[in-house]
């Protein structure tokens, strides 16, 4: 039993095989109807899709501004990405250390970093952040909300992950296949604004520019393009576009389910001794419950581990402090201590599984599997 995985019906297989007996394999009409779907579900103004959801979050940053000299500020705990992003435009990542509770960033800490370029808060296992709150913390900041874990998630009003409200520049989401929805591999990043948008579309082929009236040089004929921005090839293709379409129609129904295990999941683990349980979602709020994500006391956390993968579980840890990644101990110096409240979570964290297919047999499985490793740990 792994800790996540897709879910592929039969309407899924069609449609990607509908879309590989088209005209075009990629940058075709199928790109266009995800994006716009996309943001019919999450209420912005603007989708634009993305071969991963690293790729996202690097679009993001370029559109924003983010270059050398700039300074970033992330958590403490999430995917590197949430890092990188920044990393990969020459602009130095600073860590805000995460809430002991919800474990996404705790506004005290960001405010403690003084002055960043941007803020890039993540939805730690699907729980929303506070628009309003990390907005106040940012200051001038661009905030782009790395909402990878979050599609289908509401914060705490009942407005959509992904609209883009009070202070949010841009959300990021990814569709890898453990996310609420899967393309295969891909990504997307919602806004309000138009500029950004068309930003990220030129930044995800190339640099490219085709809108005739941006030409810096004189229109040279049907052929002619330009090439503003050294972008990439981040393009998605339309067969993983018709796989999203299908997916995103059963968006609220895989968070619903989602939601249910991890509500037997409480019931069943809450008289369990040494057991931490995650943050629920508040008020109109919605959790997507990507992870779901216990704490047991650290001396005990390996034991406890081995114990569940031994036993058929595909239980994970999510995740190291990005800070403590060698890569950024060597190039920025940072070191192990530097958030508190990240080293207490990642010590005693598992992940332990949650996804659409599960049953009710399968919440008692592993209950009854963690009650067995706890006792022997």
């Amino acid at each position: 039993m792994p800790y996540s995985r897709q879910i592929i019906d039969d309407d899924d297989v069609a449609a990607v095989a509908a879309a590989l007996r088209g005209d075009l394999l990629t940058t075709g009409p199928l790109v266009d109807e995800f994006e716009a779907a996309l943001a019919a579900v999450t209420g912005a103004v603007e989708a634009v899709v993305f071969a991963n959801g690293t790729a996202a979050l690097h679009a993001a940053c370029f559109a924003a501004g983010v270059g050398p000299g700039d300074v970033t500020a992330t958590s403490a705990i999430s995917f590197a990405a949430s890092a990188n992003c920044a990393a990969y435009l020459g602009a130095t990542p600073r860590f805000a250390d995460v809430d002991p509770d919800t474990v996404n960033v705790d506004p005290a800490s960001l405010l403690a970093l003084g002055p960043v370029d941007a803020v890039v808060p993540v939805d730690f296992a699907g729980l929303p952040i506070e628009p309003d709150v990390i907005a106040a913390a940012a200051g001038e900041a661009t905030v782009i909300e790395d909402a990878a874990h979050g599609l289908g998630a509401r914060y705490a009003d009942g407005t959509p992950v992904g609209s883009c409200p009070n202070g949010i520049v841009m959300t990021a989401f990814s569709f890898h296949p453990v996310k609420s929805i899967t393309t295969g591999e891909g990504g997307a990043v919602t806004t309000n604004d138009a500029d950004l948008a068309a930003a990220m579309r030129r930044f995800r082929h190339h640099g490219i520019e085709r809108d005739r009236s941006k030409f810096v040089g004189a229109d040279e004929g049907p052929w002619y393009h330009e090439m503003h921005d050294l972008g990439f090839n981040y393009r998605i293709t339309d067969f993983q576009c018709a796989l999203g379409l299908t997916q995103l129609k059963k968006l609220d129904g895989f968070v619903e389910a989602r939601n249910e295990i991890a509500d037997a999941y409480r019931d069943r683990l809450a008289p369990v001794e040494d057991v931490i349980l995650p943050a629920a979602a508040t008020g109109a709020g919605r959790h997507a419950y990507h992870l779901f994500a216990i704490r047991v006391p650290a001396a005990r956390r390996r034991g406890v581990f081995d114990a569940l993968r031994a036993d058929g579980l595909g239980v994970q840890v999510h995740y190291l402090p990005i800070y403590r990644h060698p890569w950024y101990r060597t190039t920025y110096g940072y070191e192990a201590g530097l958030c508190p409240n990240a080293e207490a979570y990642y010590a005693g964290a598992i992940s332990i599984p949650i996804y659409p297919g599960m049953s009710k047999d399968d919440v008692e499985r592993v209950a009854r599997s963690l009650e067995t490793a706890l006792a022997a740990s």
